[in-house]
């Protein structure tokens, strides 16, 4: 998503009951200062033993996943994409990337479903955020194939993906602020599970695409300020840049040096697309694109997906995020492209969905995240 949370969102499985144990959806207590995150996860849902497989009579094996179901599982999850956000799809890419994550242990975060064929039909992750410095923040991820759905093999998956949740969040040492996070189709089933079982509405996220044959705005140059395509050197400085930028941003947490080079090193990645705004030397402004033509499908027409736009705080105010943009759209436009992607928080506190209606952005569908705190 444009305002990143290092995290797949897309098709998420909202949470379920510890296993073995009945679902609440009573609000959190309010935490005692010094009582460890255990200790109030514990005080909610008791003993968190961790999670039993998935059980579901339509599903003819539940069991953990491994590099060979790579293929199988990305089959599934592209048909789920197609029917929960068609304005993109999730790269095989990132799911071969989630097998090299140090954060994610595929015998314990990763399951898959399969049918009578073993063809998987649902798959789900759940994963520890590897950045706990402020806060300790778990993901759940998944999808169940279409042709699957409505009949409660989604449920059966939460059921797992909260248990595993709990116990990632029980084995951090800790006073710190914990939480469950997922993101949801506005409506879909899985924010009914989710709120089934305690998770609420915190944001709302927006896709929204622009047609390129609408004319880019002309901005003036601002003295000072050298715009210019990314590249690979800057890596780091790139990962800084965002990280400031984001600090203040719902949801967000530091990105780290590995997952960031598996996006800024991966294949999808456009540096003639992208910008970044320099001054002194110093990134301070960045607009990051990429291009993956498969979703060229699934949208209809050929695009490229703006996947971070942000500004280094203390260069905010300047004018410098509409002309990162700008530069962008007008590379994307050269390229020959004919639409643009990009995804907001609409509560953003730099009032990112306005600038982007300002340039031409129209909303297309909607996205809910879903949070517990403990």
């Amino acid at each position: 998503m444009t305002e990143s949370m290092d995290a797949a969102s897309g098709g998420a499985v909202s949470s379920g009951a510890v296993s073995g144990g009945a679902a609440s959806g009573e609000a959190d207590e309010v935490p005692v200062p010094g009582e460890s995150l255990a200790d109030r996860v514990r005080a909610i849902f008791g003993d968190v033993p961790g999670p039993q497989l998935p059980s579901h009579a339509d599903v003819a094996l539940w069991r953990h996943a491994t590099v060979d179901d790579i293929d199988a599982m990305h089959h599934a999850q592209r048909a789920a994409d197609l029917v929960d956000h068609p304005s993109w799809t999730t790269p095989r890419e990132d799911i071969a990337d989630s097998f090299d994550l140090p954060e994610i242990d595929p015998q314990r975060d990763m399951v898959v479903g399969l049918g009578d064929d073993g063809a998987v039909i649902a798959l789900g992750t759940t994963l520890r955020h590897p950045d706990s410095s402020e806060r300790v923040k778990v993901y759940m991820t998944g999808a169940v194939h279409p042709d699957w759905r409505r009949r409660g093999i989604g449920a059966a998956l939460a059921k797992w993906q909260h248990a595993r949740a709990l116990e990632h969040l029980v084995s951090i040492d800790t006073t710190l602020p914990g939480e469950i996070d997922m993101y949801a189709g506005a409506g879909s089933g899985a924010v009914v599970i989710a709120e089934r079982y305690g998770l609420q509405t915190a944001r709302w996220f927006t896709s929204m695409v622009r047609d390129m044959s609408i004319e880019i705005p002309e901005l003036e140059v601002r003295d000072g300020f050298e715009f210019v395509a990314y590249s690979a050197e800057r890596a780091e400085e790139a990962r800084l840049a965002r990280n400031d930028a984001f600090r203040d941003h719902w949801g967000s947490l530091p990105s780290q040096p590995e997952r960031w080079m598996q996006f800024v090193g991966g294949p999808f990645i456009r540096p003639d697309l992208s910008t970044l705004a320099i001054a002194d030397g110093r990134i301070v402004a960045f607009c990051l694109a990429s291009v993956n033509e498969e979703d060229w499908v699934t949208l209809g027409a050929s695009n490229s997906y703006i996947d971070l736009i942000g500004v280094v705080r203390d260069h905010r105010g300047k004018g410098l995020a509409p002309r990162v943009i700008a530069r962008t759209l007008a590379a994307i436009r050269a390229a020959g492209l004919e639409k643009a992607v990009l995804d907001v928080d609409t509560d953003s506190p730099t009032g990112a969905n306005a600038l982007y209606e300002r340039l031409g952005f129209e909303a297309t569908e909607r996205e809910q995240a879903l949070t517990r705190e403990f």
